[in-house]
């Protein structure tokens, strides 16, 4: 039979404690070294992802510079001298998305309020038509003239959403709008309530989760900012493009693998990169 796989979505959460917490996870004692890892400030310390990595036959990631990014002292957390002594077992696979769900030709969230279903074929009628009802449905100003950027995702320092903050005095100088839709850390949300309060005819701060205004923040922006510090894969990206919005990323992770920059002497690529770390192979 097949040994254990170990599937890496994020190595940042990696199940850690005092080396005491061994004793709950009933284990033989002769086992304790596997869950040990050394820290140069703190000692050795308990660490379930050590454990994991050390021991499981396989190591997937969900894109393939993630996993290079592991590799790296900044990018392994702390595991990376793991990581390389086992490097043998690893392997990236981008993830995917479910192309029924996340489709806009057969989409529940844009057959009503003035959005509408759309495909390759219909792009160019059908996506200003849900720009426009998405611009109604949020109180912004109606215009197909401008450019309407998203964002959509965790409030947290690894998202990058304090970029975003940082250049909003340029955005807000802009012709241009911005609507922000996510939940997380309490002072990011804040943040977006302030943007919408001083910026109200131009920005939309939306504090929460909401499933029907993703996909229709989807339809209808132009583009898709994700500036994250590092990113296993992301999922958002990967609608964004079957949906026809330009994602404009950091070059980290998942999402270098996935979205081609655009070359505007071939004409082609899918989205936009911002300067990242690459892989050098």
């Amino acid at each position: 039979m097949p040994g254990p796989i170990l599937v890496i979505h994020n190595i940042s959460h990696q199940g850690r404690g005092p080396v005491e917490d061994f004793f709950h996870v009933d284990l033989p004692e002769h086992h304790m070294d596997l869950f040990k890892l050394y820290e140069p400030m703190g000692g050795d310390h308990f660490n379930i992802f050590a454990a994991g990595l050390k021991t499981a036959d396989r190591v997937i990631t969900v894109s393939h510079g993630y996993a290079w990014e592991l590799t790296t002292s900044e990018g392994g957390w702390g595991h990376h001298e793991i990581i390389n002594e086992n490097n043998w077992k690893f392997r990236g696979i981008v993830n995917g998305i479910d192309t029924e769900d996340w489709n806009p030709e057969l989409d529940l969230h844009l057959q009503s309020d003035g959005y509408t279903n759309y495909s390759i074929e219909t792009l160019q009628a059908g996506k200003p038509r849900c720009k426009a009802a998405l611009q109604k449905e949020l109180g912004l100003p109606v215009r197909e003239d401008i450019p309407l950027i998203g964002f959509i995702g965790l409030l947290d320092h690894q998202k990058g959403v304090d970029l975003i903050a940082e250049a909003m005095p340029w955005i807000v100088g802009q012709d241009a709008q911005l609507v922000m839709l996510g939940t997380g850390r309490a002072d990011l949300e804040e943040m977006l309530r302030k943007f919408d309060r001083e910026h109200h005819n131009k920005v939309r701060g939306c504090v929460g989760f909401s499933v029907k205004m993703a996909h229709r923040i989807t339809a209808g922006a132009d583009v898709l900012l994700m500036p994250s510090r590092f990113e296993p894969c992301r999922l958002n990206q990967l609608y964004a493009m079957k949906y026809g919005t330009v994602p404009v990323v950091h070059a980290v992770g998942g999402l270098h693998d996935t979205v081609i920059p655009f070359d505007p002497f071939r004409q082609s690529g899918s989205g936009g990169h911002s300067t990242g770390r690459r892989p050098t192979s």
